[in-house]
C-alpha cells in the first residue's frame, strides 16, 4: 500500500525554501512513499524530484487562473498561470493529464476555486481535494466532502506542506497504481488520513515570499 501525500511544495514554489533532497528524506522518515510535486506556476521542482526519488512522485503543477487555483497531475511541462480556467483544463488534457481542485471553498485562500465556478467546471474534473491539511480549522473540511459525494468525485488529500515538518500531516492510503487511469482506481480505494497544520506555519510562507522578492 501506498502512504501517499497529495499536495507538496518545494523551493520551485515561490513561497516555500524546502530542498528537494530534504523533501525525500522527511518522506523516507515518515514512510510517506508517494507524493503529488505540485509548486506553484512549475512543474520544475516535481520533474526533478521524478527523478531523484526512489519513491513515486507524482509531477503536479497549482496552476493560478482568474477564477482560482488548478491543480494538473501527471502533466509533462510547466502550464502559464493566467489562463482562463477553460484554457487551463485544455491545456492539462493536452499533456494527458488529470484535473484536480485543490483546497476549494476555503474562505481565507483568494486562489480558492468557489461553489459557483466549480458547479460549471464540474463534469471535467477529476478529483477534488476534500482534506488540506492547511484549511484553518474554524471552516472545517465539509464542504469539499459534500460536493464531491453530490457529484462523484474521487477525493484526495494533502498536507499542502511548504515546509518540512508538514509533510505527511494528512495523505491517502491507496493501492499502487500505474499511470493517470490507475491513479483514479487506486483512489477510489484510499483511504484519507490526516491532522490540521498549526495556522501559525502559513508565516513561515510569507517570509519565503518576501525573500524570495527582494532576493
Amino acid at each position: 500500500m501506498l502512504k501517499a501525500d497529495l499536495h507538496v511544495h518545494t523551493e520551485y514554489s515561490l513561497d516555500c525554501t524546502t530542498p528537494l533532497d530534504r523533501i525525500i528524506a522527511r518522506c523516507l522518515e515518515l514512510g510517506i512513499n508517494c507524493l503529488a510535486v505540485c509548486d506553484h506556476g512549475s512543474a520544475e521542482g516535481a520533474l526533478k524530484l521524478q527523478d531523484m526519488a526512489p519513491f513515486t512522485v507524482i509531477v503536479a503543477e497549482e496552476i493560478l487562473t482568474p477564477k482560482g487555483e488548478i491543480m494538473g497531475m501527471f502533466i509533462k511541462e510547466t502550464i502559464p498561470s493566467g489562463l482562463s480556467v477553460e484554457d487551463t483544463i485544455s491545456s492539462i488534457r493536452a499533456q494527458e493529464g488529470l484535473v484536480c481542485i485543490p483546497h476549494p471553498f476555503d474562505r481565507f485562500r483568494p486562489s480558492a476555486l468557489g461553489r459557483n465556478v466549480l458547479e460549471q467546471i464540474v463534469d471535467q474534473v477529476d478529483v477534488i481535494e476534500t482534506f488540506n491539511a492547511r484549511v484553518l480549522p474554524i471552516q472545517g473540511q465539509g464542504g469539499a466532502e459534500s460536493f464531491a459525494r453530490e457529484y462523484g468525485l474521487r477525493q484526495s488529500a494533502g498536507s499542502d506542506a511548504h515546509t518540512l515538518s508538514e509533510i505527511g500531516h494528512a495523505y491517502v492510503e491507496m493501492p499502487e497504481f500505474d499511470g493517470s487511469d490507475g491513479f483514479l482506481e487506486a483512489l477510489e480505494q484510499g483511504k484519507i488520513y490526516g491532522q490540521r497544520t498549526n495556522p501559525l506555519t502559513h508565516f513561515v510562507s510569507l517570509g519565503s515570499r518576501i525573500r524570495k522578492r527582494f532576493r
